[in-house]
């Protein structure tokens, strides 16, 4: 009989947006978590049997299509859609999909149940994400030269933005701006999920947000579609 477990790390299913749609050059990338599980096979199973279907997509939707499932799609040279994406879709627009698995401690020590989900406490319909982007315009003025990744994974929205507050190394930075400062009542610009926004004294921007699963969202998830321009 299966038990449930806690597993020292999180995998977390993130869908990546290239936006080509409307565009005249370079592209808009966004970034949203989509779920997370506590081994690596469900989180495989999720991507290929229902990351899709939760976003409202289907794959006949896509004028490319490809799930890289086979033994020797492992070889670079047999899957030219980038290290570590599990499912790419181009839309007939040239907007792109890429759906990927990133790992992160389980430093809330969450339960894992005998299927691979995420069994959350206090009745808890979702995790909360802190996100860190950095754009270095130094290497692209059009801010298309950018990475984000997962630097922490909370049950509850409090702790979520009380640590993304602290995601960033102050000592290193040339300046740093947070959404709650009372200058910005009413007048944050850099988007409502977005926590702190900070610039290197090198020139790199950073800025960290505070998602919810994708799916949580109506809203959004039809502005992914309405990015890909599909019917």
């Amino acid at each position: 009989m299966e038990t449930d477990t806690v597993s020292d790390q999180l995998f977390n299913t993130i869908l990546t947006v290239v936006n080509r749609h409307g565009l005249q050059a370079g592209a808009d990338h966004e970034v949203h978590v989509l779920e997370s599980h506590g081994t690596l096979e469900a989180a495989k199973s999720y991507i290929t049997s229902q990351s899709l279907e939760k976003l409202g997509l289907d794959p006949r939707e896509f004028a490319v299509y490809a799930v890289r499932s086979s033994a020797k799609q492992d070889e670079a040279q047999d899957w030219p859609h980038g290290d570590g994406v599990l499912v790419f879709g181009r839309a007939p627009t040239g907007s792109e999909i890429r759906i990927a698995i990133a790992t992160t401690p389980n430093r809330e020590s969450l339960t894992t149940g005998p299927g691979g989900e995420l069994l959350l406490p206090d009745s808890a319909r979702h995790l909360h994400y802190i996100l860190l982007t950095t754009v270095d315009y130094n290497v692209d003025r059009g801010g298309c030269s950018l990475t984000t990744e997962i630097v922490g994974v909370y049950v509850h929205r409090r702790e979520a933005w009380a640590a993304a507050r602290k995601a960033l190394d102050g000592d290193k930075l040339a300046e740093c701006d947070y959404s709650d400062e009372p200058k910005f009542a009413g007048e944050w610009p850099f988007g409502e999920d977005v926590a702190v926004h900070a610039i290197s004294e090198t020139g790199q921007n950073y800025y960290v947000a505070v998602q919810t699963p994708l799916w949580a969202h109506t809203e959004r998830k039809h502005k992914v579609r309405k990015g890909l321009a599909l019917a």
